[in-house]
């Protein structure tokens, strides 16, 4: 998946006129949300600039796109990470937040192709274990420092049932990674 930031080429210009619509500069079209949606999972580099005044809206137009994934498609930021992320807005820790959350995910997408090859293999299900379990320790470790006053997990169930969501949750994954790339 090269992208042109790899590449070292400038990023394609969208503009975004007054009346809601989007024209790729590069392709000399105008183009909608799901055009951009899939420009980013082809690793396209862009920049979203507001028509008349030249201002940068790439990360509101990002936003948007979240939205309308999470209204119009399976939802895949679960409601309690919403409200803790929505805490850290104002919080002193507000400023680490973006860097530690871009870490995050280039740490999960360099897992998902490991994660692939161990579907893919016959040790399936303890590469996962392990994996998931490494995850939640991560997460947890990351909510215990920026959110201190956070309650425990829940005592008594070990984390059966939080495994077996999680190994529900992968399978679904894995799923719909075949589907991509198959």
């Amino acid at each position: 998946m090269a992208s042109t930031k790899d590449s070292g080429a400038d990023p394609v210009i969208i503009k975004k006129y007054a009346n809601r619509r989007l024209y790729n500069t590069h392709s000399s079209s105008y183009i909608t949300l799901d055009d951009l949606a899939r420009m980013t999972r082809d690793g396209v580099d862009f920049q979203v600039l507001d028509a008349k005044t030249g201002a940068d809206i790439t990360h509101a137009i990002l936003t948007q796109i979240i939205m309308e994934e999470e209204t119009n498609g399976e939802q895949m930021l679960p409601v309690s990470f919403l409200r803790q992320l929505i805490a850290m807005y104002g919080n002193s820790m507000q400023a680490m937040m973006p860097h530690y959350l871009e870490a995050t995910m280039d740490n999960f997408r360099a897992n998902q192709s490991r994660l692939q090859d161990a579907f893919k293999s016959s040790m399936g299900a303890d590469a996962f274990t392990k994996l998931a379990e490494t995850n939640v320790a991560m997460f947890q470790a990351a909510a215990s420092a920026f959110m201190p006053k956070a309650p425990p997990p829940p005592a008594g169930n070990d984390g059966a049932d939080e495994l077996a969501e999680l190994r529900a949750q992968m399978k679904a994954m894995q799923a719909k990674l075949d589907k991509l790339g198959g």
